[in-house]
């Protein structure tokens, strides 16, 4: 990658500061899923409009 470029680094994973779900991102389905859909304490409310964890404070931007 030339020097003036950069690389986006997107989260991996996130979780929800309304109802606690947590998501990780799916390589093969290239999408978020539930980290453990059989633990009903990281599914979350399926009605929340999620408030993601992933905020200002998270830079994906990585210089080389």
């Amino acid at each position: 990658m030339p020097p003036d470029m950069v690389r986006i680094d997107p989260p991996k994973a996130r979780s929800c500061e309304r109802c606690g779900r947590e998501e990780a991102w799916s390589e093969d389905r290239a999408t978020w899923v539930a980290k453990d859909p059989d633990d009903p304490a990281t599914v979350g409310n399926p009605h929340c409009v999620h408030v993601w964890d992933v905020t200002g404070a998270y830079n994906p931007v990585v210089r080389s």
